[in-house]
């Protein structure tokens, strides 16, 4: 009996230490994983800024906000310290994180030939005819709105009415393909093709948000895209769904 009861405790006693065990295991754990996403502070550009503006002018279009320190790209900065006399080397998007390798002196300038996604972003192709696109009259590093149109609508279940917003405002253009204008060339002359004209389909590549890069295949998939060249500093009286009975107000 007395055996018995000796087992019986020792068998508790064993049950409550693996059970601290466990538990102290699990709070490092914990730890351990609270220690990889320590929040840090990141500068994210919160309203757009043109290329060439000035560092003392940017204060007012950057916020801090504290990432994941896996979140945070190696070469974000948290300041502004050390960064005076310096301007902005290309145009930053709302949502990117400010790099610093997007400051540079002055007369370092933007290069016009290239143009950079920005960090968090990422590239979305899409074809549309030159009138989808002003015209033709967009080049890589424009920036553009873009209007999601559908037929049955998009903004309540079962809307009959068609609609079209403004969804995607200020995007950044990355890559235009244009497609050949083949003409017959005269006799004894060579075949002229001019790929800036307008003429056919325009392949247009864009940076976005993984969530915005959605929206336009979904549109494309489902309904129409239209697109204005739209620089930043264009005027925004926020979001509006187009539809029958409001277009005429």
């Amino acid at each position: 009996m007395k055996s018995r009861l000796l087992a019986g405790t020792a068998a508790v006693a064993l049950a409550l230490v693996g059970a601290l065990l466990i538990i102290f295991y699990a709070n490092g754990a914990d730890q351990r994983a609270l220690a990889s996403t320590e929040p840090v502070d990141v500068l994210v550009v919160k309203t757009a800024i043109p290329a060439g503006t000035p560092v003392n002018d940017m204060a007012a279009s950057l916020v801090v906000e504290k990432v994941p320190a896996a979140g945070k790209s190696d070469s974000a900065l948290s300041t502004l310290d050390g960064k005076a006399n310096t301007v902005s080397a290309v145009d930053l998007i709302p949502g990117e994180q400010l790099l610093n390798e997007r400051l540079v002196a002055p007369e370092e300038g933007e290069d016009k030939s290239t143009t950079t996604v920005p960090a968090g972003f990422q590239e979305v192709s899409f074809q549309l005819e030159p009138q989808r696109v002003a015209g033709g009259r967009i080049a890589v590093g424009d920036h553009v709105g873009i209007f999601l149109s559908f037929e049955d609508g998009a903004y309540k279940p079962k809307l009959e009415d068609a609609t079209t917003q403004l969804t995607l405002r200020k995007v950044l253009v990355t890559a235009v393909q244009r497609a050949a204008v083949v003409e017959e060339p005269a006799e004894g002359e060579a075949n002229p093709q001019d790929t800036t004209l307008p003429a056919g389909s325009l392949m247009l590549t864009v940076a976005v948000t993984d969530v915005d890069a959605g929206k336009i295949v979904f549109a494309s998939e489902f309904g129409r895209l239209w697109l204005t060249k739209e620089p930043l500093d264009a005027q925004d009286n926020g979001p509006r769904i187009e539809r029958k009975e409001v277009v005429y107000k």
